[in-house]
């Protein structure tokens, strides 16, 4: 299949969702966990009876908390979402839900953030990030150096990086209103394992386009990083099946705790399999052809 020819489609897919995603970001922006927006978390149990999030919900803005988010988690389980708590705050909404139903509350767990440590999260958030591109596109530079102008596949890498990252991104937004997907430490964790995973497969296709290179000096590089692509699309797709299987067997039967990390790896999956043919390996080829935006070189 000629998938360089077809580059403009792949690319201008690409861009709309891109251009979506950032979109969603400024509009709605992410669902910002504890990690990030400082506060407490509670997880409980009914142990007779359930008033429903409703009633728990009510009980906590006629306490004050307002801003309080109530999301059910199982049977008679519920997970609460507020501003700091302090010292007594979670006694005194336990005593409060005790009475809803005349049901003793069980705490499961509690967490509580504050400020200045959601402050230093961000922080490093954003340093481990950034950190990373660098390291990966250095990598690369390096990994690529006997090929000529090594660096347009490190900077290829790079666009098709912050392309995964921005779309996951635009995604979660999407997560956080339809089933309060939040964005925490985790979530930073799952991002740099989706760049390690989009780099990687990324690189296995250019690695092909090198060896090309060599073997065929005098041939197009948009014939070969074609060619190259053809070679290595199936080892692509079958390791990224078998990364999606394991990661939906997990969602399916895992539980709650590790949802939103979970989801991060199977969009990141399926989105750096995309990335690493229809857009690095595309922008490799416009970029051969002086022509990023589609014109063919006459």
């Amino acid at each position: 299949m000629d998938f360089v020819s077809k580059r403009k489609y792949f690319l201008g897919f690409s861009l709309i969702i891109s251009i979506l995603s950032i979109f969603m970001l400024i509009s709605n922006g992410l669902n910002l966990g504890i990690d990030f927006t400082s506060g407490s978390t509670a997880s409980l149990e009914f142990k007779e009876g359930d008033p429903g999030a409703g009633a728990i919900l009510s009980e906590l803005v006629e306490m004050g908390y307002s801003e309080s988010v109530v999301q059910n988690i199982g049977e008679n389980q519920y997970f609460i979402r507020t501003k700091d708590l302090g010292v007594n705050g979670l006694t005194d909404i336990k005593d409060a839900l005790n009475e809803l139903e005349e049901s003793p509350v069980i705490i499961l767990d509690n967490t509580t953030v504050g400020a200045s440590i959601a402050e230093d999260t961000v922080k490093n958030a954003v340093i481990a990030v950034l950190v990373a591109s660098l390291f990966v596109m250095a990598y690369i530079m390096y990994a690529f150096r006997s090929v000529s102008k090594s660096y347009r596949y490190a900077f290829s890498a790079i666009f098709a990086l912050t392309h995964d990252v921005i779309i996951v991104l635009g995604i979660f937004v999407i997560l956080g209103i339809l089933i309060n997907a939040q964005v925490n430490a985790i979530f930073i964790v799952g991002i740099l394992t989706v760049i390690g995973y989009s780099v990687n497969d990324t690189i296995v296709i250019f690695d092909r386009v090198r060896e090309n290179a060599i073997s065929y000096p005098n041939k197009n590089l948009k014939n070969i990083i074609n060619q190259s692509i053809n070679e290595s699309i199936t080892r692509s797709l079958g390791t990224s099946i078998t990364t999606i299987t394991v990661i939906l067997a997990m969602l399916l039967f895992g539980g709650n705790t590790l949802r939103d990390f979970l989801i991060v790896l199977l969009l990141g999956v399926i989105v750096g399999t995309y990335s690493s043919i229809f857009v690095a390996s595309q922008i490799l080829a416009s970029w051969e052809s002086k022509s990023l935006f589609f014109r063919e070189e006459s």
